[in-house]
């Protein structure tokens, strides 16, 4: 699937992609089994490993060789090319200052301080972020005869795209506050000040960028799209007959209401399988409310492992 671009709201100021989230890992051959079992295209590019989804062009993250653990370096959020003269405007209102570009990181675009210090790019891109509904693949009607892919013939899971990374931030409040009021973003969830998600009004799923509350920042999950139940469970499978068969799920979600299998990698966070996210679509108001925190993770699935929420980043510093 091949996202389709929105029609540009002047009215509006936001950005509108993930373009490309880049973290660093100690072993960049693990990473390429890790991803590359996962479903994703894995590529060397520039002495790093880049990751595509099959059949899309466009590049959504980056993996640099790192140290002694994996680290979120820096985050590439798309903008529409009529707002690049609008944003840099915004941010001289807002006495937002530029920052150099990150050790190997395009210089183009705008480089500002982030939440908690993470790097951000505001560069022109094409729209990247879904603007449309996630596919939904069912199986046929009953009609005398199995409806069951046969697991001789199966196919791996390969997801579609990236729905939406999720970020450790010190202060949740704070950090969803510089996303809405600098960047654009809105609020479609929240529970307390331990979790927000925020979607782009120029059309996104549930969530474009998800922040929970830890003692530093980094990056918890990415989230990939699969067209359907099976993928996940599929997906689960051939996860787990590689060796990584810890993770969270399979289960479904309160808030964006997707079934969700989350992998954990070597390093600590998680690539997330997800299936039938929520879709917030551009011109559209979400009803964006406070939710207890028992509906802040799950409806149904297993128990949250002890470390999902354990901030492996800072515990590594």
């Amino acid at each position: 699937m091949t996202a389709a671009t929105s029609t540009h709201d002047n009215r509006i100021l936001a950005v509108h992609s993930v373009d490309e989230f880049v973290f660093s890992v100690p072993d960049l051959e693990k990473a390429r089994h890790f991803y590359t079992v996962f479903g994703l295209d894995v590529r060397d590019e520039g002495g790093a490993l880049a990751l595509y989804t099959y059949g899309n062009p466009h590049r959504w993250a980056r993996v640099l060789q790192g140290s002694d653990a994996k680290r979120l370096e820096w985050i590439s959020l798309g903008i529409h090319a009529c707002d690049e003269a609008r944003f840099r405007q915004h941010l001289a209102a807002k006495r937002i200052a530029t920052i150099p570009a990150p050790a190997n990181a395009d210089a183009s675009g705008l480089w500002i301080a982030g939440p908690d210090a993470i790097p951000l790019q505001l560069r022109v891109a094409t729209k990247s972020s879904p603007s449309q509904p996630a596919p939904r693949e069912f199986p046929p009607a009953s009609a005398n005869a199995g409806r069951s892919p046969r697991r001789s013939e199966v196919q791996p899971t390969r997801p579609l795209y990236l729905s939406h990374i999720l970020l450790f931030s010190t202060d949740v409040d704070a950090a969803r506050a510089f996303y809405e009021d600098v960047l654009g973003l809105r609020l479609s969830d929240k529970s307390g000040s331990v979790i927000a998600f925020l979607h782009t009004p120029h059309g996104s799923d549930h969530h474009l960028i998800a922040l929970a509350k830890s003692n530093g920042s980094g990056l918890h999950h990415s989230s990939w799209c699969v067209p359907s139940f099976d993928a996940v469970g599929q997906g689960t499978q051939q996860m787990a007959a590689a060796g990584y068969d810890k993770g969270w799920g399979m289960g479904r979600h309160v808030l964006g209401s997707n079934y969700f299998r989350y992998v954990r990698d070597p390093w600590g966070s998680y690539a997330e399988y997800s299936y039938d996210i929520d879709f917030v679509e551009a011109g559209n108001t979400w009803p964006a409310a406070d939710h207890p925190g028992e509906d802040s993770l799950y409806v149904w699935g297993p128990s949250l492992p002890e470390d999902f929420i354990v901030n492996h980043e800072t515990a590594a510093r």
